[in-house]
């Protein structure tokens, strides 16, 4: 294969110890070669006001569009707020979104990875967060799925993975995104495998 695929990872979680973050770091660990992730942070985005948009959008946008559109996929790495993806993550979505007409998520090939310390694993988070990509035209991997839960007791002090088990169904799980993006690549946008 030529150069890795570039992919995108948004973490929905802005806490210092997150576990979200810490999942994000494994997933790239694990990721087979032929993909690159790089994490891009979030935090900092303004949210979004459309009024913002008409005299100039604001810097930290333009940038962040910037290296969405530059991506060959998008990964979601996300906690659940309240049965739903956090603000932080949201604003994401919506700064990408715009202007009407641009929006830097078009014909993307995307995956969600929901992860908690509970036993449902974020999983209205996961399926809500559906809703909005199947809108933004991202063609979300649809298996396997990704629920993590008791995700408190997966990692060490130092934030590493080292379940094995978790470890062996998220290698597994990366493989299967780097076949999607793949086939979303080579046979074009609403082909699926």
């Amino acid at each position: 294969m030529s150069k890795a695929r570039d992919v995108v990872v948004l973490v929905g979680s802005l806490r210092k110890d997150s576990l979200n973050r810490k999942m994000a770091n494994a997933l790239e660990a694990l990721a087979p070669p032929e993909l690159k992730l790089d994490i891009v942070e979030i935090g900092q985005l303004p949210f979004y006001n459309q009024d913002l948009e008409a005299e100039a959008a604001p810097p930290a946008w333009k940038d962040f569009r910037q290296r969405v559109a530059r991506a060959d996929a998008v990964l979601f790495v996300t906690p659940e707020y309240n049965r739903s993806v956090p603000a932080v993550l949201k604003n994401a979505i919506d700064v990408g979104s715009r202007p009407y007409g641009r929006s830097v998520w078009n014909a993307k090939p995307g995956a969600i990875v929901s992860v908690s310390p509970g036993a449902i694993a974020a999983f209205g988070a996961n399926h809500h967060l559906r809703q909005s990509l199947t809108f933004l035209n991202i063609l979300a991997m649809q298996q396997p799925e990704a629920y993590i839960g008791g995700a408190d007791k997966l990692f060490d002090a130092d934030g590493t993975l080292v379940n094995e088990d978790s470890q062996k169904f998220l290698q597994s799980f990366m493989q299967a995104f780097a076949a999607w993006i793949a086939n979303f690549l080579e046979s074009g946008p609403g082909v699926q495998g």
